[in-house]
């Protein structure tokens, strides 16, 4: 017998809504392998450049060698400087954006009303949009003048304003992640400490805070590696003076300022100092890397779910 009509376009409509299936299934699978693709790329151009650099200079020069100048002569190839300054850079600001981004957090999530908090966190969230650029001659223009009239001895490029720029560039963000971490801590918890006697100021630090550890710390480590992979605001603020220093009133140079440097076309490809770009950029993706495993290792550890 003959199938009937209305059953003909049932399984036509079904092979075309299969075929449509398909094609969505296979767009979904190259969009992910794209970025696949794009990471292994980036990781094999990088290491690929950085084994012939190697084949001419030492590893042990280059991770201990406490004075940079590829550039100039003599040449020298020893990483420690721009290492320091790039942590210089993290640290103060993280000393910037960390205190203050909890603290934000905490008066979004636990204090503010409703009407407040929908005025406040997108005020807080334009700061994310403003180009970095312009973040650099901020630095220069309004944050190194105020320093001076202070600290009349700090350098026009220094560490302490590049620090001060780049952490009210990562606010946001550590502001952001953990209000999100804190208010998906259950109302239960807050109800039952207040219930003890609590004040709300101790239900936010000692049972709302502790409970969103794991979405905090995990700010906090989006929020350095920000710091760590930042330029253009860290080149115009902090200068282009590589030394070993720990003095923030001084100029300093960032692994990614130097690469900005070296990037710009004068240095002849092939090169050896071409390939130092390739190569602080292979240390520079190593560090991001032990970051973001180290944070996946504590917040596995330390997860907080609630049902």
């Amino acid at each position: 017998m003959y199938e009937s009509t209305p059953n003909i376009l049932r399984h036509r409509h079904s092979l075309r809504r299969d075929g449509v299936e398909q094609v969505i299934q296979a767009l979904l699978f190259f969009s992910a392998l794209v970025s696949v693709v794009t990471t292994v790329g980036i990781v094999v151009v990088l290491f690929t450049e950085a084994i012939g650099f190697f084949r001419e200079v030492s590893p042990l020069d280059f991770l201990f060698g406490t004075r940079w100048t590829p550039l100039l002569e003599p040449r020298s190839y020893g990483i420690l400087p721009l290492l320091s300054g790039t942590m210089m850079v993290v640290v103060g600001s993280s000393v910037v954006a960390l205190p203050i981004g909890v603290a934000s957090a905490i008066y979004l999530s636990e204090y503010a009303s409703s009407r407040m908090r929908n005025f406040l966190k997108p005020a807080l969230e334009v700061l994310a949009g403003i180009p970095t650029v312009v973040y650099g001659y901020f630095a220069i223009t309004f944050v190194t003048p105020a320093l001076r009239l202070v600290f009349p001895d700090i350098q026009v490029f220094n560490a302490a304003s590049a620090s001060i720029v780049v952490g009210i560039m990562i606010l946001p963000m550590v502001a952001s992640l953990c209000d999100d971490a804190l208010r998906a801590v259950p109302d239960d918890l807050r109800h039952g400490a207040l219930a003890l006697g609590a004040t709300r100021m101790e239900v936010s630090l000692r049972v709302v805070l502790p409970g969103a550890l794991s979405g905090v710390f995990a700010s906090f480590v989006l929020a350095l590696s920000r710091a760590i992979g930042e330029t253009m605001a860290v080149t115009l603020a902090a200068g282009a003076t590589p030394q070993l220093s720990w003095n923030f009133f001084e100029s300093i140079q960032t692994m990614t300022a130097y690469i900005v440097q070296v990037s710009l076309g004068d240095t002849p490809a092939g090169t050896i100092e071409y390939k130092t770009i390739f190569v602080v950029g292979a240390l520079l993706f190593l560090i991001t890397l032990v970051m973001n495993v180290v944070a996946h290792r504590v917040l596995q550890r330390y997860r907080e779910v609630y049902d």
